[in-house]
């Protein structure tokens, strides 16, 4: 029997009506029409569905939606405006830095993963600005990608980490070179 539920999803309040027990992502993607959460195997195994909620990765297709009342629910497309809040901006950009590291290291293929590939590595690097390939591998597994582009996805957010901690060089660093790796040069477009 449906329910009326409020839910706050991008900073925004809606009032849906759907059984207490309907998978979070058919409530995001049918009511609400968000695109970014995908339905990929229905058993929280994949990644695709995923979103923050709270600022924790979740599987919406296994998050019952009334799990997530009275919490705040951040999709792909509410993502830059997260970033911008966390990171106290005046404005929120187009695209969160994961998002613009992923389309510079041309890592995207088909693009069905990402939205969970996205939503992951940006929850890692809130909590980690500086992570490891071991800690990046360590997060992203069990995100599945039918195409292969692991290695390039793992550049893609070490780049997106250091477009976030921003220029920090020391009085020993050369310009251009952190911690003896070459330092990603940002693109203007």
């Amino acid at each position: 029997m449906a329910s009326e539920l409020k839910i706050q999803v991008n900073e925004r309040i809606f009032t849906v009506a759907a059984a207490p027990d309907t998978p979070l992502l058919y409530v995001l993607s049918d009511e609400l029409q968000l695109q970014g959460p995908r339905f990929g195997c229905g058993l929280a195994q994949c990644g695709s569905c995923s979103v923050l909620v709270n600022g924790v990765e979740t599987r919406s297709c296994a998050t019952p939606v009334s799990a997530v009342v009275g919490k705040s629910v951040t999709t792909l497309e509410g993502l830059p405006a997260w970033y911008a809040k966390q990171k106290k901006l005046a404005h929120a950009p187009a695209l969160h830095p994961v998002q613009q590291a992923l389309i510079d290291e041309q890592a995207v293929q088909c693009g069905y993963c990402f939205n969970g590939m996205i939503i992951k590595a940006s929850e890692l690097l809130s909590k980690t600005p500086q992570p490891t390939e071991a800690q990046i591998r360590s997060a992203m597994n069990g995100h599945l990608c039918r195409c292969g582009a692991y290695p390039r996805i793992v550049k893609a957010i070490e780049r997106a980490a250091e477009v976030m901690r921003g220029p920090s060089l020391s009085h020993n660093e050369a310009p251009g070179k952190t911690a003896g790796k070459t330092k990603v040069a940002e693109v203007t477009r």
